[in-house]
């Protein structure tokens, strides 16, 4: 072990107890790494003195034995999250200046315990993006890219980059439609998108508001649970988060899988299926079934349904979301000649070009005369997609898909840029589960022929998150990844 930023969570916390390091040794180490690693573009905020005077005072809690559970680990903060007093400009330029007066419930949680921030990271403007292009502060690279710059994946490339490139212990993020599971795949790290309610919404940023869910980005399986453990729990604040108990994760660490049953679902194997992603697939489900999990093969029959069940539905919410963005009571304001050209004025400087389309999109699918049509018909069909995990769950405990049908690809990449729907395409895998409200992981599972990662999916029951870190760790170790 050469750099103290090659550490997890769970072994910097293991010698921060022991005294072997101090939270400034440690955060001085990640700040190194982000010196050295601007090429990614990871972050857009930095806050590494505020990270030390926070460090120092770790340190005084490690002294007297009153460190908390993430005492002086540094973190990074996807910039969906609002924190206080630092600028959150969902990497937009209509909040290009906006710095809030209240810090979100998921990075409160974090600061209550002990975490520190080194600054916001990278996303696709609004989270609406498939590989962190759409961000006002330009792509962020891959830091698995060799000679060609590669995408990180989105929304939360930056969150990912930075685990993947060790700028930061680990990453807060969220998933609307896949935007945790995909980044961790494409840059070799892990992420798990929780149950829809399991974490508080509130101060961050909104896209669609039934499907947003926030979740973490760490370097393996163990260090998810403890974050999670952190990051997760009711809020009064947020009229969608779930008053149920939340487990220790960690305890489902190393827990014996045996007689666990494993769904395959058939719709997800297609004809033109990746041979190397149906490859690693076969694989992953082996390293389980060693493990003494039962493979099942299960139906989810609606599955073809919910790419365009979920591009009417994440439309239509962000739509009305993003109508608050008007230029009068904060963020960019452009005049014009009455309100109404000020309003046309600051939206068209503001928004970029993915979110202006999404925004048409959602405003035509909630209109009069298409809603029925649309709208109405979608949320029909998303709870058949619903239903159909539910019946799978009779059957099985945890269901086994690939992350993502392609590996990273190029920056700029001509095919995804002329026609958006080839972007969508990326998500055929994750979308469902946001849809169902369900918790999914995303690990590394190996390497491409390019020498590029490639990623595994569980998902499991609503609130059920404890059988995913149960299989997940056994797979992880199975697939013995080697991180960057």
């Amino acid at each position: 072990m050469n750099d103290l930023t090659d550490l997890t969570i769970a072994e910097s916390l293991a010698k921060l107890k022991a005294k072997e390091i101090s939270p400034v040794e440690l955060t001085q180490a990640y700040i190194k790494k982000l010196d050295e690693n601007h090429k990614y573009n990871a972050y857009i905020t930095l806050t590494a003195e505020k990270a030390l005077q926070d460090a120092h005072e770790a340190e005084k809690r490690y002294a007297n034995n009153t460190n908390r559970s993430l005492e002086g680990v540094p973190l990074g903060i996807k910039d969906l999250f609002c924190t206080k007093d630092i600028k959150t400009t969902a990497c937009s330029h209509i909040l290009d200046n906006f710095i809030p007066q209240y810090e979100s419930t998921v990075t409160q949680n974090l600061l209550d315990n002990g975490a520190l921030f080194l600054g916001k990271l990278n996303m696709d403007e609004f989270a609406m993006g498939g590989s962190n292009e759409t961000s006002y502060f330009g792509p962020v690279v891959n830091p698995w890219s060799k000679e060609t710059p590669l995408v990180a994946g989105g929304s939360s490339g930056g969150s990912a980059a930075a685990v993947a490139a060790k700028m930061c212990a680990a990453a807060t993020a969220t998933d609307t439609g896949g935007s945790i599971r995909e980044p961790s795949a494409f840059c070799g790290v892990t992420g798990i998108k929780p149950t829809y309610g399991r974490c508080s919404r509130y101060g961050i940023v909104a896209f669609a508001s039934s499907l947003d869910q926030a979740g973490p980005i760490c370097k393996d399986v163990t260090d998810c649970a403890l974050l999670l453990n952190c990051m997760a729990g009711y809020d009064a604040k947020d009229s969608t988060s779930s008053k149920r108990e939340v487990p220790d994760f960690s305890s489902f660490i190393g827990m014996d899988i045996k007689g666990l049953k494993i769904g395959i679902p058939a719709e997800y194997r297609p004809d033109g299926l990746n041979k190397e992603v149906a490859s690693y697939w076969d694989k992953a489900a082996k390293i389980l079934e060693d493990c003494g999990a039962e493979i099942i093969h299960i139906n989810l029959p609606h599955t073809k349904y919910a790419l365009p069940t979920y591009y009417v539905i994440a439309p239509a919410e962000a739509s009305s979301n993003l109508a608050r963005y008007d230029g009068v009571r904060y963020g960019l304001r452009v005049d014009g000649n009455g309100l109404d050209e000020q309003y046309i004025n600051t939206r068209t400087a503001g928004f970029g070009a993915e979110v202006k389309r999404r925004i048409l999109i959602g405003t035509y699918v909630l209109s009069a005369g298409y809603y029925d049509a649309y709208y109405l018909k979608a949320q029909k069909v998303r709870r058949l997609i619903k239903n159909d995990f539910d019946e799978a769950f009779k059957k099985c405990d945890l269901i086994l898909t690939p992350t993502s049908p392609v590996e990273p690809f190029a920056i700029g990449d001509t095919k995804m840029l002329e026609n958006p729907i080839n972007m969508y395409l990326n998500d055929v895998f994750t979308v469902s589960v946001n849809l169902a409200g369900l918790p999914a992981m995303s690990l590394p599972i190996g390497l491409s022929q390019h020498g590029l990662p490639l990623g595994m999916q569980l998902i499991g029951r609503a609130f059920d998150e404890g059988t995913i870190f149960k299989a997940a760790y056994h797979l992880e170790r199975g697939a013995n990844f080697v991180r960057m």
